[in-house]
């Protein structure tokens, strides 16, 4: 299995402003689910679920075993440290927010590396169920399929939506010159930059009332002062608690909010 980077391409509204590219990230794949509060790890109100509700089978988990030995060891680790690691923080940077219906899709769509696609469905089912276990989500009564991930949050046991640092996101705010620093006021949650807003929606949609410190940008934002705009880039700290180092910043309306 091999790692495959998304890029994010904003909002057309103006010329993309470029700043300092940004390298080493993993599985940053397909569109980003909504994810949902969840408290203790249980089930919360009518039917939402989360990767804490055991959506797998221990049975199927092993069968993945054998399946990663054979067509993914060779390019990832199922640990936090080595090769491509696809447990831990390696993990949470690229599906924190997402579901496991993205995380199959993802696995089989682009896996293994030079031949994705290549494996049965249910391999990949049994593939997914072990990343499952290996991260230390537990097993439950039915196996991981089609019909049974859907809408399964993959979220933190404490049930925070919170990005983690360093995954790769986007904000919509306010530009604002702030001393020397350039500053992103009134900015919406950080949300996974694959999600890209259709048919406008940026301009117009509610704004949030987070500050967020705009790091390493190489380039004048001087034209776009006071306009509304969507900033991509590497979240600094959870959330973007420390900032978020730029990647690209597009106007996506002349004034704000």
């Amino acid at each position: 299995m091999g790692a495959v980077t998304w890029h994010d391409h904003g909002m057309r509204n103006t010329p993309p402003v470029p700043v300092l590219p940004l390298v080493g990230l993993l599985f940053l794949a397909l569109a980003a689910g909504l994810a949902v509060a969840q408290t203790g790890g249980s089930q919360t109100s009518t039917s939402r679920r989360t990767v804490w509700d055991g959506v797998y089978t221990e049975a199927q988990a092993a069968r993945g075993t054998m399946a990663f030995g054979q067509s993914c060891a060779g390019c990832h680790a199922l640990a936090a440290q080595g090769k491509a690691p696809l447990v831990g923080d390696a993990f949470w940077k690229s599906f924190a927010q997402k579901n496991v219906g993205e995380l199959l899709e993802f696995v089989s769509t682009y896996m293994p590396n030079g031949k994705p696609g290549s494996l049965t469905e249910a391999t990949y089912r049994d593939i997914v169920a072990l990343m499952l276990k290996s991260n230390g989500f537990p097993a439950g009564a039915a196996e991981l399929g089609p019909d049974t991930i859907v809408g399964v949050q993959i979220v933190p046991k404490d049930g925070s939506t919170e990005l983690p640092a360093n995954a790769l996101a986007r904000v919509v705010g306010c530009l604002t010159k702030n001393g020397a620093d350039w500053v992103v006021t009134n900015a919406t949650t950080p949300e996974r930059a694959e999600r890209a807003a259709a048919g406008g929606e940026d301009a117009t949609r509610p704004l949030g009332s987070r500050k967020i410190l705009l790091k390493f940008v190489v380039t004048k934002l001087d034209g776009l002062a006071g306009s509304r705009v969507v900033v991509n880039g590497l979240l600094i700290g959870e959330g973007g608690v420390d900032g978020i180092n730029v990647t690209t910043v597009n106007r996506v309306a002349p004034k704000c909010p």
